[in-house]
């Protein structure tokens, strides 16, 4: 395994993703560049959302592809926002002219908001973010790697920090006294839910694989570290289907 495809267009997603793999010499390409578009999410589990979108880039490329889904589940709210976080505040839309398209810091602002808004008089504030992380050898792999993370804290009253995204602001992190958005970058991509997912993966990718690292990567036991490498922009490849 050479090649993965990278089942997302964000580029903090692609370019986390390329740290991490970076130890293990493999070639990432972003599902964009070979002319795939985004995967439909319809689906109420994390895991069978990024199944889904895995298993669309890898039909399409034929080559083995990686997903993620992620989110905050809430638990005086049942769980939620869940599989609906980015789009929690989409019911807004009603009010707002037809065709306007949202930033992500727009979204990110009025899902914080609702939020706030839902656990007003609540009292249980525990919350956590989760993430899985799918990795599909072919289009008809019929045993996917998966691999999952939570990240625990609990949501406060007012935002804190400029750094982050999504409910980060509003996420405060057991045990630190920090919210997600008070965190630099580096610090976070070494505790984050995403970044212990990502570890995991690496490691199970070299047994498998039966790999070692490449000159001057992380060893086994500082993975996490590896988020902290210089970040490796996607390798960029004619439109097509392309061969492992």
């Amino acid at each position: 395994m050479k090649k993965i495809v990278i089942a997302s267009n964000n580029l903090g997603k692609l370019n986390e993703i390329g740290a991490i793999l970076t130890p293990l010499d493999i070639e990432i390409v972003a599902q964009g560049t070979l002319g795939v578009g985004e995967a439909e999410e319809p689906y109420f589990t994390f895991v069978e959302n990024a199944l889904a979108k895995a298993h669309h880039a890898s039909r399409i490329t034929g080559l083995p592809a990686l997903a993620d889904d992620s989110g905050i589940c809430v638990d005086a709210l049942g769980g939620a926002p869940g599989v609906r976080s980015a789009r929690f505040a989409d019911e807004a839309r009603a009010s707002e002219p037809a065709g306007k398209t949202r930033t992500r810091e727009e979204q990110d602002a009025l899902n914080n908001r609702k939020l706030l808004e839902l656990l007003a008089t609540a009292t249980n504030r525990k919350a956590h973010y989760y993430c899985v992380i799918v990795l599909t050898r072919g289009p008809d792999d019929p045993r996917p790697m998966i691999c999952e993370a939570q990240w625990h804290g609990e949501i406060v009253d007012t935002p804190r920090g400029s750094g982050g995204f999504g409910y980060d602001p509003l996420f405060m992190v057991d045990g630190t006294g920090k919210t997600g958005a008070e965190f630099t970058p580096d610090e976070k991509n070494q505790i984050s839910h995403r970044a212990q997912a990502l570890a995991q993966l690496v490691t199970r990718l070299r047994g498998e694989l039966g790999i070692s690292l490449v000159s001057g990567g992380q060893s086994a036991t500082s993975l996490r570290d590896s988020i902290l490498a210089p970040r490796r922009k996607p390798s960029e490849f004619p439109p097509g289907r392309s061969k492992i």
